[in-house]
């Protein structure tokens, strides 16, 4: 079991953090890799990216959106609670050496597992410039985070409501033409990391992707995550979750994403009316 140490709402409504008593994992985790967690004997396996890591104190953080059935389990669960498994640390992590002039670029909530990777490479002497953006100022996260982290923060909404009026890639290409980079590295939903790497392709800038938004199981056994890597056959989970962007075959990405919309949604509504004060809450 791991104990909720602490849990905040840090946007409304539907997004917590969570620093989880975690010693044996945090002492081994790196940047980019996940856990998996399941809340109660009878619920399911769910990866979650690790948001910070901290071995002194014998923690890990993790973001969570309540978005379906676990998530809103999750939601409601208080300082002090236990989750019932956690496992990890899971996935490659993050190649941190290689790169002088180092840009990461995070969507809305993939923003989160940016931090402890900006770190990373701060502490390997790295120049980081990190690139946020969301459809506006109220869907921001962790960007007090990543201020502190990175050398230059650039953040733009399509509403024009917080920073630049745009989307993640106009700032990206921008800083690509005025000061260029050794390395790009993109977090969030799979068609702004899809549009980042068409974006990098004309600069001939290595770029990299993290799939974790295609994951099931998260240990390789369900076959779930499978993706198309330069044509090879590859598992999110278990050969990442980071993998050169420019090789992936998006299309066939973004299909097998939709492959249990219609499970997700019964479970969803199974659970909400069973628990219809929750949510009007």
């Amino acid at each position: 079991m791991a104990k909720i140490l602490s849990k905040r709402l840090i946007r409304i409504p539907d997004v917590f953090y969570y620093k989880l008593d975690a010693p044996l994992i945090s002492k081994k985790a790196k940047a980019g890799q996940f856990v998996i967690l399941r809340i109660h004997e009878h619920g399911e396996r769910i990866p979650i990216s690790l948001a910070d890591i901290n071995p002194t104190e014998g923690t890990i953080s993790i973001i969570v959106m309540a978005v379906g059935k676990t998530t809103h389990e999750l939601s409601q669960l208080k300082e002090g609670d236990d989750i019932r498994d956690l496992c990890g640390p899971l996935g490659m992590p993050t190649h941190i050496e290689g790169g002088k002039r180092v840009i990461l670029v995070g969507g809305g909530f993939g923003v989160a597992p940016l931090y402890p990777i900006a770190k990373a490479f701060k502490a390997a002497g790295s120049t980081v410039t990190a690139v946020m953006g969301a459809r506006s100022h109220d869907l921001l996260i962790y960007e007090k985070e990543m201020s502190e982290a990175a050398d230059k923060l650039l953040i733009t909404t399509d509403d024009g409501s917080r920073g630049v009026k745009g989307v993640v890639t106009d700032a990206l290409t921008k800083e690509l033409k005025e000061n260029g980079a050794d390395m790009v590295m993109a977090v969030g939903p799979a068609i702004m990391m899809k549009f980042v790497c068409k974006a990098t392709e004309p600069f001939g800038v290595k770029t990299y992707v993290s799939l974790n938004p295609i994951m099931i199981d998260g240990s390789g056994m369900c076959g779930g995550c499978r993706v198309s890597i330069g044509g090879e056959t590859k598992f999110a989970c278990a050969d990442g979750p980071d993998f050169d962007g420019h090789k992936v075959d998006w299309d066939l990405l973004m299909s097998r994403q939709r492959t249990f919309v219609n499970e997700e949604k019964m479970s969803f509504e199974a659970w909400k009316a069973k628990h219809p004060s929750i949510l009007k809450d």
